[in-house]
């Protein structure tokens, strides 16, 4: 494990564990914490041992939001600190699934995170909020991110009234995936991740672009660029393991004893 100034790094079973570390200040997004937090996604991204990226929170509170003393994108001893647009562009495009283990509350641009995550287990009772209304801004970085999954009638209503929600209705509204009690939500994720760890490692990761990239085209131009992907990956030396694998009833080199 790494310990650094606002979040803790550790690998375990295949996953990259990233914990936001501020818990007195309920894992507010300080320009320290996002720059720790794109160093980590890099690290994680460059370690072939690691299958998948699990982002969650130290305490109870999984982030608040913006520091608003010490906020992302500013000049941080003289030099420019990462902004949050970065991580959450970083999370999206990697070729490794993000997970989002949601321990508890996700607030403004916590929910950005949330949003920018592949897969999301929740605790069922995790409170959520779009709440930068509250304090007369917009949620408009992070609208990128979930506006996406929540649709414009969903966004409309939340973004506008600042309103809470559980981690049950987050799931209700697209955010999530699985609501648990936070006794489960451990257990939950590692059984997740090791689901993961089936994959073929490149295959996941195109599958993450291919959902990205599909719903963008038309769909003559969908067809046709999808086809030419699946050919290309029937053809990739993964796909031969996998159906060799398959045929000699075994299992292929990616999944570790």
């Amino acid at each position: 494990m790494t310990a650094t100034t606002a979040t803790l790094y550790t690998v375990r079973q295949g996953a990259a564990w990233i914990t936001l570390n501020r818990p007195e200040q309920r894992n507010a997004l300080s320009a320290a914490l996002v720059n720790e937090l794109h160093a980590h996604l890099q690290a994680a991204l460059a370690d072939d041992a690691v299958r998948a990226i699990v982002l969650t929170g130290a305490g109870s509170a999984f982030c608040a939001g913006a520091d608003l003393k010490s906020p992302p994108g500013q000049v941080v001893d003289g030099q420019q600190s990462v902004s949050l647009a970065t991580v959450l562009a970083l999370m999206q495009d990697c070729t490794k699934p993000v997970i989002g283990a949601i321990n508890g509350a996700a607030f403004a641009g916590g929910l950005g995170l949330v949003g920018a995550c592949d897969l999301v287990i929740t605790v069922d009772e995790a409170p959520y909020s779009f709440s930068e209304v509250k304090i007369g801004v917009i949620p408009a970085v992070i609208s990128v991110v979930c506006l996406p999954k929540l649709g414009p009638l969903h966004g409309m209503k939340l973004f506008l009234t600042g309103e809470r929600f559980s981690g049950t209705e987050a799931v209700g509204y697209g955010l999530a995936h699985q609501a648990v009690p936070a006794a489960q939500l451990q257990a939950t994720v590692d059984a997740l991740v090791a689901t993961l760890a089936a994959g073929g490692p490149i295959a996941v990761g195109e599958c993450k672009k291919l959902v990205r990239r599909i719903p963008t085209l038309d769909r003559d131009t969908a067809f046709a660029e999808a086809s030419e992907w699946s050919a290309r990956m029937f053809r990739s030396p993964e796909a031969a393991e996998g159906m060799a694998a398959f045929r000699e009833k075994r299992k292929p080199n990616w999944i570790k004893p």
